[in-house]
């Protein structure tokens, strides 16, 4: 009887202890990998480093002045030898150390290895990135971070840099103008595409940069950031107006670089290698990102006069995304499918736009518009997004490289507000203000007078 009681005493906080960790896993996996799940990967990996890198084919032989001294000084068998490990860096959502390769060794081998150390150490994932030749970099992710998205506080920010979403890295994606200019982002509905487009008008509004929209669902989508943008196209005809003036203005641009760097006036804008940011910023005129939403509407037609504007608009758009870079001119096209079924330009069009961020879409079809091009096997990841799952999304670009993102939960008064706030930012562009949005006056609560007004008399 005594040993039945202790047998209860000891098994109900060891079950309670149980229920409690798994009900923290599940709910709070960042709390539950602070507490338990770092210190179990790291004894894990400290314990079987040796073992598991040998069973993973990621050991060599060793030197033989180091066989000579190991059978010197100890007698025992030389074994061979794994990647010199770096010291352990812990980090809110895993640990990251640094690994130094054995001759004849290469990151490709470790790489191929990721997910037998995933399941070795107990962690979540292992990303492999190089740090220089000879070393790399393993970031173990201890848990789910696209589940529950929360960026981490250093962003990567900057001018022209704006973190709109988390990597399944627990890095942050920064949607950077510089280093890809134009960028093709395709989603069905309720899939998170628009949730993408507010963080990148959020991120953007206090900025030095001119906003300029083009939404053909009568701006229910870009309309609430009418504060903060420079100029806006509510259906295609407006559109048809804009893009024409948005040509002007990056030849106007192109005549500024010439006039600066002395190139003859007869030259054409194609043979111009500079751009706006060799200009002194005095002069440097400010850039432009142009964001498209429903881009399909720009390409449907119904009559011959509408064929005859879609292929204006469509060859304005080809010109800034093939000269506007240069000019300070950026694309970011959004749309549920952009294919060659839209018509002519289509496909030249998308051609153009280097960055891809493809969230669940209907059919594969449309995985393989975005990303078929630049990186076939991510079409399988982009079709294998969950419902369940809005705002998860697979961004890829043309090297060929591509990740899992996710963006947070950002609502649309959220960013009206932070767009009303920086208004006093929009820049000065005259070629753009017959297109500036008009802002409707917000009405001032006036506070209830107690006190009677005096009767009117003669």
């Amino acid at each position: 009887m005594s040993d039945l009681m202790t047998l209860v005493e000891v098994g109900g906080p060891v079950a309670a202890f149980g229920g409690g960790a798994a009900y923290l896993r599940a709910r709070h996996p960042a709390a539950y990998w602070c507490t338990l799940g770092l210190p179990v990967s790291t004894a894990k990996l400290l314990g079987s480093y040796g073992s598991t890198m040998d069973a993973c084919g990621l050991t060599v032989q060793p030197s033989r002045l180091r066989a000579l001294l190991v059978q010197a000084t100890t007698r025992q068998e030389v074994r061979p030898v794994p990647p010199r490990r770096g010291m352990i860096r812990p980090t809110s959502t895993g640990m990251r150390l640094r690994l130094r390769l054995a001759p004849g060794q290469e990151p490709a081998d470790v790489a191929a290895s990721a997910e037998r150390l995933r399941h070795a150490w107990g962690v979540h994932a292992v990303y492999v990135t190089v740090v220089k030749p000879g070393v790399v970099e393993l970031r173990l992710v201890g848990f789910d971070v696209l589940r529950k998205v929360r960026m981490p506080r250093k962003t990567g920010g900057d001018f022209l840099k704006v973190p709109v979403a988390l990597r399944e890295d627990a890095t942050a994606f920064v949607r950077d103008y510089r280093a890809i200019p134009h960028q093709l982002t395709l989603g069905a509905t309720l899939s998170g595409k628009s949730m993408f487009l507010r963080h990148v008008v959020a991120g953007l509004a206090p900025q030095p940069v001119a906003l300029v929209g083009i939404d053909c669902k009568r701006g229910v989508e870009l309309a609430p950031f009418a504060p903060r943008l420079s100029a806006l196209a509510t259906d295609p005809e407006q559109a048809a107006e804009l893009l024409p003036v948005l040509v002007e203005l990056m030849e106007a641009r192109y005549d500024l670089i010439k006039a600066r760097q002395g190139i003859a006036p007869g030259t054409p804008d194609e043979e111009i290698t500079s751009d706006i940011w060799g200009l002194p910023e005095a002069e440097r005129p400010v850039p432009v990102v142009l964001l498209v939403d429903e881009v399909a509407e720009l390409f449907l037609v119904a009559t011959k006069k509408d064929e005859e504007r879609r292929d204006e608009m469509v060859t304005q758009l080809i010109r800034l995304a093939q000269l506007g870079r240069a000019a300070g001119i950026y694309l970011e096209v959004c749309g549920q499918r952009f294919g060659a079924e839209l018509g002519k330009g289509a496909t030249m069009l998308r051609a153009q736009l280097t960055g891809r961020v493809c969230h669940r879409v209907n059919d594969e079809a449309s995985a393989k518009m975005a990303l078929g091009d630049i990186a076939p096997q991510a079409v399988g990841a982009a079709c294998a997004i969950a419902p369940e799952m809005p705002g998860l999304a697979v961004a890829g670009d043309t090297s060929g490289g591509w990740s899992r993102i996710r963006t947070p939960y950002l609502s649309l008064g959220d960013a009206a507000a932070a767009c009303a706030e920086t208004a006093h930012l929009v820049p000065d562009v005259p070629a753009l203000d017959p297109f500036r949005p008009a802002v409707p006056v917000q009405p001032v609560d006036r506070p209830v007078s107690l006190v009677k007004p005096l009767p009117v008399t003669d």
